[in-house]
């Protein structure tokens, strides 16, 4: 026979139990005598919608969208639409399917962070926002938001969360713009220094071709080495593609992950002197137009991708020798 008491004590341990938005199904057994007894809640007859909890998770998802949404607009209008921040949109997709990844992989603990160490990130980078979204410098803005958006989750969620996404937080860095003196610094050196080898090879070869800087003179056509041929858009969307790649395949190989990561610097920059060369060559056969036309773009897109399929051959070709250097040392 069934004793209600017990049958009121799994209702309270069942009460005791509940989730904070919805009630799942559940099962409840209680031993009385031998018998048992199994209590099943289905969730769509006695799930329960608590309003005060997911009101306020609302609001801060809102509070979320109105304070990302318009720099992430002036992001993508500005920066993805040029040939520097291509990958940005790509960078956004696969970034928030590893953070949706990660989080149903991996329990970590929801503690919520230390009051003075996230308003000390928060509140520079609040005023870092104000002031760049004011001025209009969207790379400043967007890396202030940003950090702001990371310190705002240390102090809402804890570093048990950060820690479980460190790899989606750093990839999705790169879909954002870097700053121009950042970009002229780095592209600066590596044009000229691409425009020189390109004027040296070919005018070992007997061309008529000479050069100052990133001007580049080839019988009667004149040519400019601009950012994009210089290997830096390269270097990113190579270096992105390369870091999603890498992580989910060898992610708990941190020597592989550092060499074809490394590897990405010297191909991409390699990759784009054969595209110097190959648009030089064009525009010197068969004129400017054909130079600065769909085979430059295509160009572009075949080396690309011969840099992309080298930084996977490098990845292969590095595991088959660890892995005969790991056999040789276990015979």
């Amino acid at each position: 026979m069934l004793d209600f008491g017990t049958l009121r004590h799994a209702r309270l341990l069942r009460t005791r139990t509940r989730s904070s938005l919805f009630i799942p199904k559940r099962r409840y057994a209680c031993e009385e005598n031998g018998l048992s007894l199994l209590l099943v809640r289905d969730r769509k007859a006695a799930g329960r919608f608590v309003f005060p909890e997911t009101f306020s998770q609302v609001i801060l998802a809102i509070g979320v969208l109105a304070f990302t949404l318009p720099t992430l607009y002036e992001v993508a209008t500005t920066g993805w639409t040029t040939e520097q921040g291509g990958h940005g949109p790509l960078v956004v997709a696969t970034g928030g399917w590893l953070v949706w990844r990660e989080l149903t992989d991996q329990r970590a603990s929801l503690v919520p962070g230390k009051l003075a160490i996230g308003l000390a990130v928060l509140l520079p980078m609040l005023l870092i926002f104000v002031m760049s979204r004011i001025t209009g410098i969207i790379e400043l803005e967007s890396f202030a938001m940003y950090f702001a958006l990371i310190a705002a989750a240390y102090l809402l969620f804890g570093f048990g969360l950060l820690r479980a996404i460190w790899f989606p937080i750093v990839y999705l860095a790169l879909a954002l713009p870097p700053p121009d003196s950042v970009v002229a610094a780095v592209t600066q050196p590596l044009k000229i220094a691409i425009s020189q080898w390109a004027v040296s090879l070919l005018h070992w070869v007997g061309y008529p071709i000479g050069g100052s800087g990133v001007t580049i003179q080839i019988a009667q056509y004149q040519l400019l080495v601009a950012a994009a041929c210089a290997g830096l858009n390269s270097i990113i969307s190579l270096g992105a593609i390369c870091l999603f790649y890498v992580y989910l395949r060898r992610r708990s190989d941190l020597g592989s992950f550092a060499v074809v990561a490394l590897s990405v610097i010297p191909i991409a920059i390699f990759s784009n002197f054969i595209r110097v060369l190959v648009l030089i060559l064009i525009t010197y056969y068969f004129g400017e137009a054909a130079g600065q036309g769909f085979i430059h773009d295509f160009a572009g897109l075949t080396m690309f991708a011969v840099a992309l399929m080298t930084v996977f051959g490098v990845d292969a070709l590095y595991a088959n020798l660890r892995h005969r250097a790991t056999q040789g040392v276990g015979r």
